[in-house]
């Protein structure tokens, strides 16, 4: 049995989490500095969190490399489960031509790309992460953006940014119930404090979409709209948390943002000057990603790649027949359906009634206090899982859109094949992630920023943004770090609601830096080898957004908003 020590390195936290920061450190050096591609920056990172696992925290080498082919396989199952399927079921659309016409559908609404990043990338995403998560709504709406006349690179880093404030929530809770499981506290509160953290942030974001998009004379004319969508869906999300059910607080913000965004462009419709951008769609234009070498492939392009073509079969100004409109809405509706009717409760049990959980052959970890770690429980949740429910929702598609088997299983294999150096990235971050928890580097890391005292009110929100930029997620970051923050918060005499949910907060910017989405983002739009590139663009908001939350943060737990703690 390996039992971690939080100061391994001659007694010192500070020496200590000095050595237990080398892997992040490597990993965001590699990636953004030295510019390496994804795949490496993770396996380098990886080999050095084992040295220092092995050489300063002295677990043996056995239970190292047990705890990283656990994280590999937890990689592969659901998450690549999920996401290649999410991305088969892109690839069933355009190889029928559907994709097509659910883009002219979109350009109808409004061909200004700025309304569109609101509708897909913001609105319906966070209606996807609250049902699915895992990546679904990154991988999905670039494609879609991409369909809509958007740069590959422009359509991703609007995703990732997208891809934030609804984490905290989705899907249906998750996070926020880890996070009461494992502090001991409501599941009620720490939902309702986060419902007082994350709008704030989610009334800029819109803002900060349509800038991406169209830069300063983009905000100029599509101001108004953004602003709309920002407090519309601000205010459902915190009316939802707070006063009907956290679990529903992205599904409600996403539809009612949407039709408030809907609603203004057509009553106010944004102000277009000089070189205001329009979808590609607008003028029946086929949209089409060049293909991009594969990370690792040969530099001659002889890899396979991810060829997002489009093909345009109707006029522009022919209205496609409302049949085929109605098919090519009809996966997304699906996958509506079909994850809604997942969380009915008596669905859910039978569903979950198949799951097999085991203990990791050969590994035996205890915790820093001696009891046993849950960390090796591996759990096998094959028909109730994301990526199995996309299945259902991909074979109900083929039956939709007429496609052959013999089509759909080519489909799904190149997928597979174009997603290769994506998986190999994958797998190389949790197996990262699994040896720093599993060592006892993570929890050293957190407990030495917890030494902060009152100050730890300020860095609470940062410890989670670090917990999801490692994991990806922020349910994992919050099992992770959220007893932590209850313990800190005792010590300092600060609310543990308020620091726990702090932790989900914070985690919600992290996202769009974590090499899990900026894989899954990338090769959705045939961007593979560039997620460093992605990193660059990203890591800058990151920044400001988490220094904008670890201040509310800093000032609920004073005087000044303490009135906002439930």
């Amino acid at each position: 049995m390996y039992r971690p020590t939080l100061d391994p390195l001659a007694d010192s936290l500070a020496l200590s989490a000095v050595a237990a920061g080398l892997p992040i450190v490597t990993l965001f050096l590699l990636l953004g500095v030295a510019r390496v591609r994804a795949w490496l920056a993770a396996l380098g990172a990886l080999a050095v969190a084992l040295l220092v696992s092995i050489t300063v925290y002295s677990m043996p080498v056995g239970q190292a490399m047990l705890t990283a082919s656990q994280g590999a396989t937890f990689a592969l199952f659901p998450l690549v489960w999920t996401f290649g399927t999410a991305i088969w079921i892109y690839r069933m659309t355009v190889t029928s031509g559907h994709f097509d016409v659910l883009r002219r559908s979109f350009a109808r609404v409004s061909d200004d790309q700025h309304v569109q990043a609101l509708v897909i990338a913001f609105c319906f995403g966070s209606l996807l992460e609250g049902l699915a998560g895992q990546g679904t709504p990154v991988a999905i709406t670039t494609v879609m953006l991409v369909a809509l006349g958007f740069s590959a690179m422009k359509a991703a880093t609007v995703a990732l940014v997208a891809n934030t404030v609804p984490a905290a929530f989705g899907p249906l809770g998750l996070p926020i119930t880890t996070l009461a499981r494992v502090t001991d506290l409501p599941a009620g509160d720490l939902g309702a404090m986060a419902g007082r953290q994350v709008p704030v942030i989610a009334l800029f974001i819109p803002l900060l979409l349509v800038g991406m998009v169209g830069g300063r004379r983009g905000l100029r004319g599509t101001w108004h709209v953004a602003a709309a969508c920002g407090v519309s869906f601000a205010l459902a999300q915190f009316v939802t948390s707070n006063y009907l059910s956290f679990a529903l607080a992205d599904i409600v913000a996403g539809l009612v943002g949407a039709v408030v965004v809907a609603v203004t462009a057509r009553v106010w419709p944004p102000r277009r000057d000089g070189n205001q951008a329009i979808g590609a769609a607008a003028a029946g234009e086929s949209t089409r990603v060049e293909p991009t070498a594969v990370a690792g492939g040969p530099a001659g392009g002889a890899s396979r790649v991810l060829d997002l073509t489009s093909r345009t079969e109707v006029a522009a100004n022919r209205p496609d027949p409302s049949i085929e409109v109605w098919r090519a809405y009809a996966p997304y509706l699906v996958i509506v359906a079909i994850f809604g009717l997942s969380q009915v409760p008596a669905i859910a049990d039978m569903l979950n009634a198949v799951t097999v959980n085991f203990n990791w052959p050969g590994l035996h970890l205890l915790t820093g206090s001696g009891v046993p770690s849950s960390l090796p429980v591996f759990r096998f949740n094959w028909l109730s899982s994301t990526g199995t429910l996309l299945l259902l929702a991909g074979l109900v598609t083929m039956a939709i859109l007429r496609i052959r088997p013999r089509a759909a299983c080519a489909a799904y294999g190149q997928t597979l094949a174009s997603l290769r150096w994506a998986i190999l990235t994958v797998c190389g971050l949790l197996a990262l992630a699994f040896v720093m928890n599993g060592s006892g580097q993570t929890m050293t890391l957190g407990s030495w920023m917890a030494g902060a005292g009152g100050v730890f009110a300020l860095l609470s929100p940062v410890l989670g943004w670090l917990g999801v930029a490692l994991t990806g997620s922020d349910t994992s970051s919050n099992s992770l770090f959220g007893g932590l923050q209850v313990t800190a918060a005792q010590r300092a005499g600060l609310d543990p609601v308020l620091l726990a949910a702090a932790n989900a907060s914070g985690g919600v910017v992290g996202k769009m830096i974590s090499l899990q989405n900026l894989t899954i983002a990338a090769s959705s739009v045939g961007l593979n080898g560039r997620e460093g590139e992605l990193f660059r663009r990203m890591f800058g908001w990151s920044v400001v957004l988490i220094c904008a939350m670890a201040l509310l943060v800093g000032l609920q737990a004073t005087p000044a908003l303490t009135w906002m703690v439930p």
